[in-house]
């Protein structure tokens, strides 16, 4: 059930950040970040409260909340739009293929984790898996799903920045969830967001056309603001309490799946040979990472 969560959390990620192209076509980006925010507070507003029996938050649990949200929640929100307006849904699910590297490195560095020979075998297969489709040719600009005015080297580097962002929040996530409950990482972390991104969501509201906003358009940003800041946090949370950060970091290849799958079937986007083997290089390297080990034999 732990392996289950963590995969669907980055499945649905990935879904929104192939959508997010289509939201960032009708909505600013800061506005965007701030009514997602905003929806989610709504929509969490009970997980806010401690449960029965959990320990109150300690100085060094609030710092822990503040650096999740604002580097997993804020800075990703900020680059991963951004760079995906800047180029293309499939190149997002390209360049988030490095999660799983960064994850691991991160884990190795602050929690020092040891990171288990299979583990390594499931890393360097979705780092292959970037390397491959990073060969393959982009789909041209003015091809379905092409790239946005804007400059496409300045977005590969801000989805850059997401990765590195996405995998603190991963790291520094393994630490909250043994003492703060998922629900209440969820909303908290939810509320840091809020609070970081209002000004600059106001400040774009005051100069923006509400009325022209079409219906599917609001119920698209429904979906992404629930997915992305309520049900992948608290699927990815749960799944964390049980399996090491570096572990679940392999997990991560499922975002850039997902999103390269919504770039391809839904936004028109060019998927080649080689990025398809790219992908199920990455799959491989979930396998390699969740395969039971073998329990040693009963003694007797």
């Amino acid at each position: 059930m732990a392996y289950a969560s963590l995969a669907a959390s980055m499945a649905l990620v990935g879904s929104y950040v192939g959508l997010s192209r289509l939201l960032v076509l009708v909505f600013p980006v800061f506005l965007l970040a701030w009514l997602r925010f905003g929806i989610a507070a709504l929509a969490m507003a009970h997980w806010v409260r401690r449960a029965p029996g959990e320990a109150p938050l300690g100085r060094h649990d609030r710092v822990l909340l503040f650096w999740e949200s604002f580097l997993g929640n804020f800075l990703f929100s900020i680059c991963m739009l951004f760079g995906v307006a800047m180029t293309s849904a499939l190149a997002a699910g390209v360049t988030m293929a490095a999660l799983p590297g960064v994850v691991a490195l991160l884990s190795w560095v602050f929690l020092r984790e040891r990171i288990a020979p299979r583990v390594l075998a499931g890393i360097a297969c979705a780092v292959g898996g970037i390397a491959l489709v990073s060969l393959s040719k982009a789909s041209p600009p003015g091809a379905g799903g092409g790239t946005a005015p804007g400059s496409p080297l300045l977005g590969q580097a801000l989805l850059v920045a997401a990765v590195f962002c996405e995998a603190s929040y991963v790291v520094i996530g393994k630490r909250l969830t043994g003492r703060v409950s998922a629900r209440r990482i969820s909303a908290l972390v939810n509320l840091w967001g809020l609070v970081l991104v209002t000004p600059f969501g106001l400040w774009q509201a005051l100069s923006f056309d509400f009325g022209a906003v079409a219906g599917r358009e609001w119920l698209l940003l429904l979906f992404y603001s629930l997915a992305a800041s309520m049900v992948t946090v608290w699927l990815w949370m749960t799944g964390l309490r049980q399996v090491p950060a570096s572990s679940a970091g392999v997990f991560t290849v499922m975002l850039p799946v997902s999103a390269a799958a919504v770039g391809v079937l839904f936004l028109g986007e060019r998927f080649s040979t080689a990025q398809v083997a790219a992908f199920a290089l990455a799959l491989a390297g979930v396998l390699l990472a969740t395969w039971p080990a073998r329990r040693p034999a009963a003694p007797g």
